[in-house]
């Protein structure tokens, strides 16, 4: 059987529901071991101001924690519990916990599930003086329906504000209710935002950037050319196509229509859990990372985006056909690449780097682990890349350079 219609069957029957703990590394003898409780190792990452490299997980307990490094992670303050006042927290690898620094204010995210399966509400911490200390958890958004709120990013853009968007289905369960309880025509969920201008002390009411959006895949967001935000997401196109859609966020902007940013042409009746990566290339533009079938193909292709979103037409394959992941950081001309790939017996840690804006890569090994391990996910620092891996044995970060 092709590699891909193993990988389609395997899909349907393990994530149609779009509510297991999906993504996290697994080793040959752990796949076939009796089924046991995975450590949830999704780690948020983000240098502070000064410097300082931060991390945002859950310890062995479930409790969220944060922990820094002075020297780029050969060694690590203690861990610091954050009080979530009892919240449960997710912490699969499409749906970690988030860090992110701005100019007065740090914020922590994470989604807290609901009771009701795949329902859960998007909560913050913030702080004032560094991270020193944090508030209380609140909840972001104003519907408060048990309902889907999940998957959120967060981002700081270059001004200072801050944005927040996340997977919502107020407007799929309102569609079911018009059709009393039938299932309706409404598609998917749908993609929704809001901005602080203060640091997360007030925010924006919530915004709907699109409807039909992928249910449990990760959102980019990058930096875009003419300020604010600009989110990418798993899209589900007419006809079930779930290609990757784009869109431009800014304070106080009417929500502009997604524009398309992948031609896979992937028609597929589950969600994946396998979101894209986005980053601002140099001179205009974005590079991005994302999976699907083509051709028959499944691949992690990466490509470049013109500053409306659309593909400029230069998609290549990483040079993996087991690529999975993938994240993106560029600064200038130096883009970094970073994937996992399960070979059979080890999960590998890769990387393509390239020095001309992404017209040459080069392929990098950086490490390789039999033990559970989270996505890897890359931070920057002025013009230096890190990719930071948390697996059992540790968060290992190693800096990008060709």
């Amino acid at each position: 059987m092709h590699r891909s219609t193993k990988w389609q069957a395997a899909l349907f029957a393990m994530v149609l529901a779009c509510g297991s703990v999906a993504g996290q590394g697994m080793s040959a003898a752990s796949k076939a071991a009796p089924a046991k409780a995975r450590p949830m190792l999704a780690t948020g990452a983000a240098f502070a101001p000064d410097g300082r490299l931060w991390v945002v997980g859950l310890d062995a307990q479930s409790q969220l924690f944060v922990q820094t490094s002075a020297d780029e992670g050969s060694n690590w303050e203690a861990r610091r519990l954050l009080d979530t006042r009892g919240d449960s927290i997710s912490a699969d690898g499409e749906n970690r916990p988030k860090i992110a620094f701005g100019r007065d204010a740090a914020v922590v995210s994470y989604t807290k599930p609901q009771p009701k399966p795949y329902t859960g509400d998007i909560r913050m911490l913030r702080s004032e003086d560094g991270g020193k200390s944090f508030s209380p958890p609140f909840t972001v958004h104003d519907d408060r329906q048990a309902i889907t709120h999940r998957f959120e990013s967060i981002a700081f853009d270059r001004k200072g504000d801050l944005y927040v968007t996340w997977i919502d289905k107020r407007d799929a369960e309102a569609a079911r209710a018009r059709s009393g309880g039938q299932k309706s025509a409404y598609t998917g969920a749908a993609i929704y935002a809001k901005v602080s201008g203060d640091g997360g002390k007030t925010f924006s009411p919530d915004r709907k950037l699109a409807d039909s959006s992928c249910e449990c895949c990760r959102i980019a967001l990058a930096d875009s050319p003419e300020g604010g935000m600009t989110a990418m997401w798993r899209h589900v196109f007419d006809g079930s196509v779930r290609d990757h859609a784009l869109a431009p966020l800014a304070p106080g902007a009417s929500a502009a229509a997604p524009v398309r940013a992948s031609e896979d042409g992937w028609v597929l009746a589950a969600c994946p859990h396998h979101g894209p990566g986005l980053t601002a290339a140099a001179g205009g533009g974005f590079h991005a990372v994302w999976f699907g079938l083509k051709a028959g193909k499944t691949a992690v292709r990466y490509g470049r985006l013109q500053a409306n979103g659309k593909p400029d037409g230069r998609v290549r394959e990483l040079p993996d056909d087991k690529a999975e992941h993938a994240d993106v950081i560029a600064s200038g001309n130096k883009v970094s690449i970073v994937w996992r790939s399960f070979d059979g017996e080890r999960t590998r840690l890769r990387a393509w780097l390239s020095v001309d804006g992404g017209e040459q890569f080069v392929l990098r090994e950086l490490q390789a682990t039999k033990v559970e391990n989270d996505h890897p996910r890359l931070v920057g620092r002025g013009n230096e890349h890190f990719v930071v891996w948390r697996t059992e044995g540790g968060i290992h970060v190693q800096k990008l350079a060709l």
